[in-house]
């Protein structure tokens, strides 16, 4: 353990009141962590609290310091914005620009190709958007399976955001399933229906956007996805409707 690691935890053995009682413990215990590595270059802080593989490293070079910590706050520890803030000594809304910042500076390194899947209009619009305001470039906008699949082998994309039930009756889920047999690609499912994924049995889906969403969540999540460059395996869950 590093004497910087170490100072953290002698203020706290010699003044307990040093931590913010007012704050939830681990909330506290990170700020008080912080204010001893303001100074520190943040590939330091962080080395120990990614997942040790080689695309997180890469990918967190591309971040600067405090727009680093805010999102690894997110991904990592859930921290919400609100609390955040309270570990950065800023407001709510400052915590919700860092990690923006954080999502742009990453695409800004990899920007990717993007096929959305979704048949309602105006929230494949909304999505678009959303993805591009992270500098990605979205090649498709696909409503139903076959469309899907067919713009996947046309332009593999580098990211795939899809929905479940679409225009014609078909499935984004089988869609993406048969996808992914013949390529790699990182896959963020939408769905009014998480708990359908999240039966604690494999395979699961790495990053799932519940209906209805905010633009925060979308683009945080599309972030941490490309962020961990995790690829996706074709997925098994019960079919919905949403």
């Amino acid at each position: 353990m590093t004497l910087t690691l170490l100072r953290p935890l002698e203020a706290l053995l010699a003044e307990p009141g040093c931590l913010d009682t007012e704050l939830d413990p681990k909330v506290a215990l990170y700020k008080l962590f912080l204010r001893s590595w303001r100074d520190v270059p943040a590939s330091n802080y962080v080395d120990s609290s990614i997942p040790d593989d080689e695309a997180s490293a890469r990918n967190l070079a591309a971040i600067t310091v405090e727009p680093r910590i805010a999102f690894l706050l997110n991904a990592l520890e859930s921290f919400n914005p609100k609390e955040i803030g309270q570990t950065l000594e800023r407001s709510e809304h400052e915590a919700l620009e860092l990690i923006d910042r954080a999502g742009r500076e990453i695409s800004s390194q990899i920007r990717t190709t993007v096929l959305i899947i979704e048949d309602e209009p105006l929230v494949a619009l909304d999505i678009q958007s959303l993805v591009e305001q992270l500098g990605h470039d979205v090649t498709t906008i696909a409503r139903t399976h076959q469309e899907a699949v067919r713009a996947a082998v046309m332009r593999r994309p580098g990211l795939i955001l899809s929905d479940i039930q679409l225009a014609d009756g078909s499935s984004g889920l089988d869609a993406v399933n048969e996808i992914l047999l013949s390529q790699e690609v990182l896959v963020i499912f939408i769905t009014a229906f998480p708990e359908l994924f999240l039966t604690g049995q494999a395979p699961e889906p790495a990053f799932l956007i519940s209906k209805p969403f905010s633009a925060d969540s979308v683009k945080a999540i599309v972030s941490q996805a490309l962020f961990f460059d995790r690829k996706s395996q074709p997925n098994t869950a019960k079919e919905a409707t949403g």
